[in-house]
């Protein structure tokens, strides 16, 4: 996928200046494709360029013009081409389990500071996708046109999840073998904090 994809599935929903689809990719689709807002203000040129979005010019009183995106019917066929092809797995690229391969000739307490940090990190976005699923979608179902964006949230929270619960065995495995005390599971740790 390239961010042009990304970028044309976002503005199917509605159009959109360049930093409402920035914002846009903060909230959704950047869980799962990464991108800055330079980057995003880039790709809408090219895709303009291409013919893939028109930018409409709106006037504003006491602030900047601002463009507004939306697809042309050429952007559509290209979103539509490029979702018939086969996706592409993804691979795994990361250092912290390269370092876990390599335990036995490295220092604990600097991948234990850094399984930590994971941690939370993933106990966040976990709760981030929680609160958006159910500030969405509150009774769990969701219109045709939204129930790709709902599975994309239930898989972000179940991968979070399982994310969590591995670093939490990584951690007890890094405790038994330093004589260190055990992280709280995810459950426990979202009672502890007072979240239901």
């Amino acid at each position: 996928m390239a961010l042009g994809d990304a970028i044309l599935a976002c503005l199917t929903e509605r159009p959109m200046t360049g930093y409402e689809l920035a914002k846009t990719f903060d909230a959704s689709i950047g869980f799962f494709w990464k991108a800055d807002h330079q980057q995003i203000y880039r790709e809408l040129s090219r895709l303009r360029d291409k013919g893939h979005v028109l930018g409409r010019e709106v006037v504003q009183s006491g602030k900047p013009n601002k463009l507004v995106y939306t697809l042309t019917p050429e952007g559509r066929a290209a979103l539509k081409h490029w979702a018939a092809r086969p996706s592409v797995p993804p691979s795994i690229k990361d250092d912290l389990l390269v370092r876990l391969y390599a335990l036995d000739s490295v220092d604990i307490e600097p991948l234990r500071a850094d399984l930590m940090a994971r941690l939370e990190h993933h106990r966040d976005r976990y709760e981030r996708y929680e609160r958006l699923l159910n500030k969405r979608f509150p009774d769990g179902t969701a219109p045709p046109a939204d129930v790709g964006k709902m599975l994309g949230l239930r898989i972000g929270m179940r991968h979070e999840h399982v994310v969590v619960e591995w670093c939490e065995e990584a951690l007890d495995a890094l405790s038994a073998i330093s004589h260190r005390g055990n992280v709280l599971p995810l459950d426990d740790a979202k009672r502890e904090s007072g979240a239901s």
